[in-house]
């Protein structure tokens, strides 16, 4: 039997996942983090990304999330975001027109909050369809 850690995924409306895994992958603001059972104490911040949870068995759950906290201890891992969903749940469609509506105001650049607010969007809609997308091939491939 393979080693475990609990992991908790919150967002500000809602817990989504808590329960035992493998391993969590998580976007870093300085990189892509992997973290296993016994991993060493960590506080950092995350980008707008995707959370990818290993389960018992192999099975990966995949979670967006919008940027927040990774809290590592020994044997449990804490995500908090402001925004999160289960990759499942998120509407590519709407993703697609956030997306679109950043790149206009970018290429707009009309001032300078715009363009910061609008660069910040255009990241979490592009995370967004790298989830949806992945999430595509998990399901293609199983």
């Amino acid at each position: 039997m393979a080693m475990t850690l609990h992991v908790d995924i919150v967002s500000a409306e809602k817990e989504l996942f808590s329960g035992p895994a493998e391993m969590v992958t998580a976007p870093g603001e300085m990189g892509e983090l992997g973290i296993l059972p016994r991993h060493s104490q960590l506080i950092t911040r995350l980008k707008p990304g995707q959370v990818r949870v290993r389960l018992q068995g192999g099975e990966e759950q995949l979670f967006y999330v919008s940027g927040g906290l990774l809290e590592v201890q020994p044997s449990l891992v804490t995500i908090l975001s402001d925004t999160a969903e289960r990759a499942r749940d998120l509407d590519e469609a709407s993703a697609q027109a956030a997306k679109q509506r950043a790149e206009q105001v970018i290429a707009a650049h009309q001032g300078d909050f715009e363009y910061a607010r609008a660069k910040a969007e255009l990241a979490e809609a592009i995370a967004q369809l790298q989830a949806i997308e992945r999430l595509r091939k998990i399901r293609k491939a199983g």
